[in-house]
């Protein structure tokens, strides 16, 4: 009789196993909110991106917190895989691989939720994902191997002496085969290996596109000739705080175009942004059609977002390492088994909360380092941790930010400046208010509320010193 009840609990237990759903991450580097056309944007063509989010539910207010390095990638991907917030990541970030032998990265907790887990792509963490997953195949350090060539490009009026479709250049050309094409190829190789699995699978996909070098096959550049690109309308020549913020010259990312920033290199920057997201675009189609075709789609969840923005042109930067939306700000999509299609939840979340929603879906324990919530409750319509009241933002120690009931402070201490949007009636951040003598009230509270968030967060940044006015 015991025996048989043994039997039972087996069987029971590995009924519950097969039932987990497949969790599917995809991410890009460097892809911003607005590069979705049916977000709105009608400059991009994203079909398969489309697809997705009409299928799907959208978080339309995802954001990176923050980094501690002009690597905005490192400090991105390190609070995914960890599960720690950004000065919390900081503090482990030279022994991430400690956190792997003690098994504490995201996809060795799925694994011990009964989950074989797949990785390839770009890594740019401190910890060997080889041995964090069950199976990789072409990791990346971080970005494709650049040239001189790609910097302080293009002068207009003379000859551009790079080509984003020139396989020359190496970059994700190298090894003979675009990079996205090659993270596409992997993960259809992955989905046919997971297929032959009993236990339901873990994939994180990460594409190094669209990161620069910002290179595509000539076909998707060509469908983006540059009449077709409109300039951002909060484009600036230059910036006036980019030397305080850390944002100068100096930055690799703002160097890829020349100072003071022209309407013609905006636009072929624009331009070769484009041709690289709906290149990245066909190849996730690929994994979507073979996912279908697999026959393991109406079980698997698949989240697509990016590690953080990019400027491109807004405000007179380039880059990702500042406090606007354009880099701050990514797409983030879920679909999966009973998701609601074409629904937009607007509450401010964590591009990071990805990684408690997976382990909500695996059953597995939300352990007592990752400080990120899972949206399951949120896209159930209930009340979560994860619809944040305000989103903190950070960059070294020369920039923070709050987000607060449609409001932003931005504040750059080296320089002791504050400025203050209206995000809601001023999306593109161009108004700045924080001089405003009506708006002298708002801002204090705002700066409070950033100093509570710095306190939970162990931001160590003293910025009463900086700013005792407020």
């Amino acid at each position: 009789m015991r025996n048989l009840f043994i039997l039972a609990l087996l069987i029971s237990s590995s009924a519950l196993a097969s039932d987990k759903p497949n969790v599917l991450f995809l991410i890009a580097d460097d892809q911003c909110f607005e590069t979705i056309r049916e977000f709105g944007f009608t400059d991009i063509d994203t079909p398969n991106l489309d697809r997705l989010v009409q299928c799907g539910t959208t978080f339309t207010h995802a954001y990176n917190m923050g980094s501690w390095s002009g690597a905005v990638c490192v400090a991105s991907r390190t609070m995914l895989i960890t599960g720690r917030s950004v000065w919390r990541a900081n503090a482990i970030y030279n022994e991430t691989d400690k956190e792997r032998e003690a098994g504490r990265l995201w996809p060795q907790m799925m694994s011990r939720a009964g989950y074989e887990t797949y990785f390839t792509g770009k890594w740019h963490i401190q910890a060997k994902a080889e041995m964090a997953f069950d199976a990789t195949k072409d990791v990346r350090a971080g970005m494709p191997k650049d040239t001189p060539e790609a910097y302080n490009r293009p002068l207009e009026g003379l000859p551009d002496p790079w080509s984003p479709s020139d396989p020359e250049f190496g970059g994700f050309w190298q090894g003979g085969k675009h990079w996205s094409e090659v993270v596409g190829d992997n993960t259809i190789e992955f989905l046919g290996a997971a297929k032959r699995q009993k236990k339901p699978f873990f994939m994180y996909i990460a594409f190094n596109a669209p990161h620069d070098p910002r290179q595509s096959p000539q076909e998707y550049i060509d469908k983006y000739p540059l009449d077709r690109i409109a300039i951002p309308k909060n484009f600036l020549p230059e910036y006036p705080y980019k030397d305080a913020m850390g944002c100068g010259s100096g930055l690799r990312d703002e160097k890829l175009a020349p100072f003071p920033r022209t309407e013609h290199a905006v636009k072929v920057h624009r331009q070769e942004y484009y041709a690289i997201i709906t290149h990245l675009d066909a190849q996730i189609g690929r994994i979507l059609d073979d996912l279908e075709n697999s026959g393991q789609a109406e079980n698997t969840w698949i989240f697509f977002t990016a590690d953080h923005g990019l400027a491109a042109g807004h405000h007179g930067l380039m880059g990702k390492q500042n406090m606007y939306d354009d880099s701050l700000r990514v797409p983030f999509v879920v679909k999966g088994p009973g998701v609601k299609a074409g629904v937009r939840i607007d509450d401010p979340i964590y591009l990071q909360d990805a990684m408690a929603t997976a382990l909500d879906l695996a059953g597995a324990p939300k352990e007592e380092q990752v400080e990120f919530h899972s949206l399951l409750p949120l896209m159930r319509g209930e009340k979560s941790p994860a619809s944040r009241e305000a989103i903190y933002g950070a960059y070294l120690e020369l920039q923070r930010a709050v987000i607060h009931d449609g409001w932003k402070l931005i504040l750059y201490p080296k320089a002791k400046v504050a400025r203050l949007y209206h995000l809601t009636e001023d999306p593109l951040e161009m108004t700045d208010l924080a001089n405003e003598p009506a708006q002298a009230k708002r801002k204090g509270g705002l700066f409070k509320r950033l100093l509570g968030l710095q306190k939970d967060l162990a931001d160590p940044l003293d910025l009463v010193a900086a700013f005792p006015e407020l």
